[in-house]
């Protein structure tokens, strides 16, 4: 728990000091945010520099290296995929600040990119680590071996996890919030389902959580409204990955998927929305994301930010608190 602590308020402090000197350099590299003008309210965000994620990703590695011990395999996976997950994305980023456009990698290359990371960390989830193919039911937290479907169950949630929070960053401070809420949840989810007494490698992953929310904090400093940094799909396709990663080692990816309902929400929104115009040429939403839908009809960033927060915050706190009644 101390080291948690610890890990959360170097992480945190880290990332605060870091920031600035980072958001002067994206300037100096001229590494801004192209901005499509589909939201009126938008047009002012144009020029924000992006790849912020950069920052929360050093900040929450550094102290995590330095706090580490013992039985570390799964943490360290977590973090190497994070990492993994955010060159992709930097990828991204990078070709979109050199073409002016809002448009980088293509649709198709990207999932090829991360349907291959995918599959190899499903590979060493069932073949090398403690969890196998066993996942646990929401709630009761009991096991099920899936045997041989693991591998393209565990493969679903790494590209849901990714693509929904990568969905999810559309307004300032909104894929930060609700990830360092949703992280919160599910560290409490892994502490109870231990029995308040946590394995070595538990105790890692949640020092690795603890890390990644400080440094959330940390950017939430200039990542909320209005933001001086954009986290850029450097940010958000790496907290995909530690999400996926954390669901799928820990075997609760159900539970998941729960606590990270706004997810969810971002990205049958989408999926909702494209089927609909397809067959009956009508949007059902004004437009998708969600998030874009409730700034259509008017409602203030800032209010959709901390809606999102307090569903993902009731949502954690509902399964934990019937992971302990029922289990």
């Amino acid at each position: 728990m101390i080291r948690s602590l610890t890990g959360f308020a170097l992480s945190a402090g880290l990332c605060a000091a870091l920031m600035p000197f980072l958001i002067a350099a994206l300037g100096k590299l001229r590494a801004k945010q192209p901005i499509l003008g589909y939201v009126e309210s938008h047009k002012s965000k144009s020029g924000t520099p992006t790849m912020g994620g950069v920052g929360f990703l050093i900040a929450a590695a550094l102290p995590f290296a330095f706090l580490l011990r013992g039985d570390c395999a799964a943490a360290l996976v977590c973090l190497i995929v994070a990492a993994g997950y955010g060159v992709i994305g930097m990828t991204d980023d990078g070709i979109k600040v050199r073409s002016g456009h809002n448009k980088g990698l293509s649709v198709g290359w990207k999932l090829l990119l991360q349907f291959c990371v995918a599959c190899a960390v499903s590979a060493y989830a069932v073949f090398g680590s403690e969890t196998g193919s066993v996942i646990y039911i929401p709630f009761t937290d009991k096991p099920v071996d899936l045997h041989w479907f693991a591998m393209p169950y565990y493969a679903v949630i790494f590209l849901s996890f990714t693509n929904s929070v990568n969905l999810t960053d559309g307004l300032d401070g909104l894929a930060s919030s609700v990830t360092a809420a949703f992280l919160v949840f599910f560290a409490l989810l892994i502490v109870v389902c231990s029995g308040l007494a946590p394995t070595e490698a538990q105790s890692n992953e949640l020092l690795l959580v603890s890390c990644f929310v400080g440094a959330l904090v940390g950017f939430l400093c200039y990542n909320r409204f209005p933001a001086k940094v954009f986290m850029g799909d450097t940010g958000s396709l790496a907290l995909g990955g530690l999400l996926a990663s954390l669901s799928v080692l820990t075997g609760r990816g159900l539970s998941a998927a729960i606590i990270g309902i706004m997810y969810v929400a971002s990205a049958l929104s989408v999926i909702v929305q494209v089927i609909s115009f397809k067959l009956r040429k009508k949007r059902v939403l004004l437009m998708a994301p969600l998030h874009h839908h409730f700034e259509k009809k008017g409602v203030h960033e800032n209010r959709i930010v901390a809606a999102y927060v307090a569903v993902t915050c009731v949502a954690g706190a509902a399964v934990v608190a019937l992971t302990i009644f029922f289990s």
